[in-house]
């Protein structure tokens, strides 16, 4: 079965931002197709309704706020630190990539329209049966931030074991970086968001 992706709109003039916020996405639905426009006009010409979301530059929001206030539940505003603003979710895109996940994780748990409502939507698959039982001990203390070290120390296990481990998770799991580990681990309840 061929199912369309949802399609999100990243529209921020700083290349080097967007091109970060299209790969954390990217890694966290991997089913979902990403427009970048550097501008309001180049996002206007392209967008036919197609967009689920739209992550805009604070710069852009504040020029075109109309546009945007009329999709408000479809708007995120990516910002500098941690501003807020009135009706609208906002992203601190200045954080680490851990917290960003966690960032935005928080705005899908907030009641901000979601991604899964879009109808191409198509959820990542649960995988909870794929790993060992220490695979699962690893991969929580993994996403909670543990080094290798810790995680021996804590599972009374050697550091090549943990190497092993991880090695093993990462090809289970098809995961790319830290991050994957991370979203897995979330996605399928083996940590909250806020033990992050």
């Amino acid at each position: 079965m061929n199912r369309q992706s949802a399609t999100l709109a990243i529209v921020d003039p700083n290349i080097l931002s967007a091109i970060g916020l299209e790969k954390i996405l990217t890694e966290m639905i991997p089913s979902v197709e990403i427009k970048t426009f550097g501008t309001f006009e180049e996002l206007k010409a392209a967008d036919n309704g197609q967009f689920a979301h739209y992550f805009i530059a604070s710069r852009i929001y504040f020029e075109h706020t109309a546009f945007f206030r009329n999709n408000a539940r479809q708007s995120i505003v990516l910002v500098n630190g941690d501003m807020q603003i009135q009706g609208v979710p906002t992203l601190n895109i200045c954080q680490s990539e851990k917290l960003l996940v966690k960032s935005i994780m928080s705005l899908h748990r907030q009641g901000h329209r979601s991604m899964s409502q879009h109808p191409g939507y198509m959820p990542p698959q649960k995988n909870a049966t794929l790993l060992s039982p220490r695979e699962t001990e690893v991969t929580v203390l993994l996403a909670k931030g543990r080094i290798n070290k810790e995680i021996a120390d804590q599972l009374n296990i050697s550091t090549t074991t943990v190497i092993t481990h991880r090695k093993n998770i990462m090809e289970k799991l098809g995961a790319r970086s830290l991050v994957d580990i991370i979203i897995y681990a979330v996605v399928n309840g083996l940590v909250d968001v806020g033990e992050l």
